[in-house]
């Protein structure tokens, strides 16, 4: 535990020198990365197949050996990327405010990074590459813990990203992985060396990792997501949606595991969607009024409209209007990621204000909620949590801000009492 806790404090020292490197030097650190990836990839293929191997014979279910695979599209899409994230406008130093309180006297808040942040995700080796290139690029240490059953891909991609970053100024302790659940109770222990944590699993791991620390936590648990087919929608584009918000990826957290589906078009809808979605293998739970509509489905229960499949499965069921699809997704969902397909701008309008989720869309596929396809670069996850970050959390998310004020001998007397001198406030941002 001793030595784990003065790994924790060389990363954080490593961060320190991070967050004041250059722009271009993060920038080329990043495309020294995807170049190694690149290198290394038939020993990342090696290395990957016998983790999917080893997870198979544990009977592991198929949507995580799905997510465990580290195949050569995703290590393309990873490796691009970071080569995209390179291209990203430098989050350090920003000004996100600037106000002249007088003449000369000025204050500005600039964006900062947040110093090491304790990364807790499922068994994706992809996800590591992501939020590897997401710290740096924003100039914070990271300490990672993926999915046991990752263990030895994790194991080598945290390797290869420190042989690729060891001649920079800030070396390569800026990242760290850990393994077991003894260094994660550690690292919920590091409060001095680790600035936010960030835990991405069950709603009861969540739970547990904000019970046991005393560090700042931002994340989500499930990912219940619901798509409302109302009653103007037009049908055509509606079945295009909901077939890729559910099969597109499945085992994503932003896919669709509810839909529901105005009462006024079932009979016309339900058949159409039930034809859509079982030709591409979805078994549906349907509630018992839309049985009728969709033969091979099985009756659902209540239990089915607070799961989360991360599979080709979902849930269906009819409401009245589009107030009522909102109380369900408010009773039954994650605040994760919900749409309504509609031609009803009033009821567009009501479903955006009135669900209380980080992510709600109109006329398109839930699996839209990613960093990536956001412009963000990648995410490190969705926030659910309304203090700091929400949604898909990228570069911004992961920055931090300082008001500097900047004067030439002002003092407070000057401005106090009936006699002080008024401030005049002039925005210059």
């Amino acid at each position: 535990m001793e030595e784990l806790f003065k790994s924790f404090d060389k990363v954080h020292k490593a961060a320190t020198v991070l967050a004041k490197s250059s722009d271009s030097e993060r920038q080329q650190a990043l495309r020294s990365i995807a170049e190694a990836l690149n290198s290394k990839k038939d020993e990342i293929f090696a290395v990957n197949r016998q983790d999917v191997e080893n997870a198979r014979k544990a009977g592991i279910p198929g949507a995580i050996l799905h997510r465990l695979e580290f195949s050569q599209e995703k290590l393309r899409s990873v490796s691009g990327g970071l080569c995209e994230l390179a291209l990203l406008k430098d989050p350090i130093g920003r000004t996100r405010e600037k106000r002249e309180l007088d003449p000369g006297f000025i204050l500005e808040k600039r964006t900062f990074p947040i110093g090491v942040i304790g990364m807790i995700f499922e068994a994706r080796p992809d996800a590591l590459v992501q939020i590897a290139g997401l710290a740096l690029r924003s100039g914070n240490g990271i300490i990672l813990k993926g999915g046991k059953e990752a263990t030895l891909t994790n194991r080598f991609l945290v390797e290869i990203i420190k042989k690729a970053t060891e001649n920079c100024s800030f070396g390569s302790d800026w990242i760290l992985g850990i393994e077991s659940h003894e260094d994660v109770n550690c690292l919920l222990k590091a409060e001095g060396s680790v600035d936010l944590l960030i835990p991405r699993g069950s709603n009861a791991f969540v739970r547990y990792v904000m019970d046991n620390t005393r560090i700042p936590v931002i994340g989500h648990a499930d990912g219940i997501c619901a798509t409302f087919i109302d009653e103007s929608a037009d049908q055509a584009l509606a079945v295009k949606v909901c077939v890729d918000a559910k099969i597109q990826y499945p085992a994503a957290c932003n896919a669709t595991e509810t839909f529901l589906v105005h009462e006024k078009i079932a009979p016309s809808f339900l058949p159409v969607l039930n034809k859509a979605l079982t030709e591409k293998g979805v078994v549906i739970h349907a509630a018992e009024d839309c049985l009728p509509y969709m033969p091979g489905a099985v009756k659902a229960t209540d239990k089915d409209f607070h799961t989360e499949y991360l599979d080709l499965e979902c849930a269906v069921k009819t409401v009245s209007s589009v107030q009522e699809a909102v109380e369900h997704i408010q009773s039954h969902g994650s605040h994760h990621t919900d749409a309504i397909i509609t031609r009803d701008k009033a009821n567009a309008d009501v479903f955006v204000s009135d669900v209380d989720s980080a992510d709600v869309f109109v006329n398109c596929s839930t699996r839209f909620a990613d960093g990536f396809r956001f412009g963000l670069g990648a995410e490190v996850g969705i926030a659910t949590s309304k203090l700091h970050a929400r949604g898909p959390v990228g570069l911004d998310g992961l920055m931090t801000t300082k008001w500097i004020l900047t004067g030439n001998g002002e003092t407070v007397a000057e401005y106090s009492g009936p006699d002080g001198k008024p401030f005049h406030h002039k925005e210059l941002v």
